[in-house]
């Protein structure tokens, strides 16, 4: 393979793993700080990218899909926390993953019936058609700004966790949930607020995704375990982590299924393999203990 072939790979990996990488975020954000395992978190993915088809048929514009597709899933996120979620919170970890994983599969089935079970292409925005030099090669524009967005967004999202009130406080609230609401802070409002966020994360994946891999019912259940394997491999918690592992397994699946395309699956749980018997905590998690 050529220099030129083995970049144009690595940049389609990043791509991958940038789309990855705001379904991990979306993934820690909701497990990291409220203790919540969301299996429906893949399913949040396919709807966002579902509503986003209807978006752009109904209007003709892509751009449009990509700033209300986010909300609208957020505004279902948030329903979804209020009615079934919130009610758990401090209990069995065992009660979320039945929870999700039920309303995974409701709203799969939703999904397939509305809109069927048919692969649907969604074309990219106009102005993002076609390739452009760089790096020496000619690659696809609306990669490339798929991961200039993801990487702002990321960005944006530290951002907040570290270097303002609201992430002081869902981070405080995370450690000591009485004393923050001892405080006369609304915790429940932040953690609500986390819930949509991280939906909303998912939902502009979808979205994000569409003009790569279209659009098909089974998309939520082949980037969940994707998803929740790069939150492992960085560390449970981790922000940073979360990134470094999603942007590694795009990577491991693209260059997997050119290397050895029969084994490109096995290229991303051998990472796993790797990464857990040197750091066991993963990439970016805090050390775990013995106990």
């Amino acid at each position: 393979m050529s220099f030129e072939g083995f970049l144009t790979q690595i940049l389609n990996g990043l791509t991958i793993g940038a789309i990855l990488m705001l379904i991990s975020m979306g993934l820690t954000l909701i497990f990291g700080l409220m203790g919540i395992v969301n299996f429906a978190h893949g399913t949040v993915y396919m709807l966002g990218a579902y509503v986003c088809l209807e978006v752009v048929q109904l209007t003709g514009q892509f751009w449009i899909a990509i700033f209300v597709v986010p909300l609208l899933v957020g505004a279902f996120g948030y329903l979804l926390e209020r009615t079934t979620i919130r009610p758990l919170y401090g209990r069995d970890p065992l009660q979320h993953v039945l929870l999700t994983f039920g309303v995974a599969v409701v709203l799969s089935e939703i999904v397939e019936i509305i809109w069927g079970p048919r692969i649907q292409p969604l074309a990219p925005p106009d102005a993002l058609s076609g390739s452009v030099a760089f790096l020496g090669i000619q690659y696809p524009i609306y990669r490339l700004a798929v991961l200039m967005v993801a990487a702002a967004i990321a960005g944006l999202v530290w951002f907040v966790l570290r270097q303002t009130r609201i992430g002081l406080v869902i981070r405080s609230g995370t450690h000591d949930r009485v004393m923050v609401e001892a405080l006369g802070i609304n915790i429940d409002v932040y953690f609500a607020g986390v819930f949509v966020t991280g939906t909303m994360l998912a939902a502009l994946a979808g979205v994000l995704i569409g003009p790569i891999r279209s659009v098909h019912p089974h998309m939520g259940a082949d980037v969940i375990v994707y998803a929740f394997i790069a939150v492992i491999v960085g560390g449970l918690g981790s922000m940073g982590g979360a990134m470094a592992g999603a942007l590694l397994v795009g990577v491991a699946e693209v260059l997997g299924a050119l290397i050895i395309p029969e084994m490109a699956k096995a290229a991303i749980y051998g990472i796993v393999v790797i990464v857990l018997i040197v750091k066991p905590g993963g990439l970016l998690g805090r050390r775990l203990s013995a106990a």
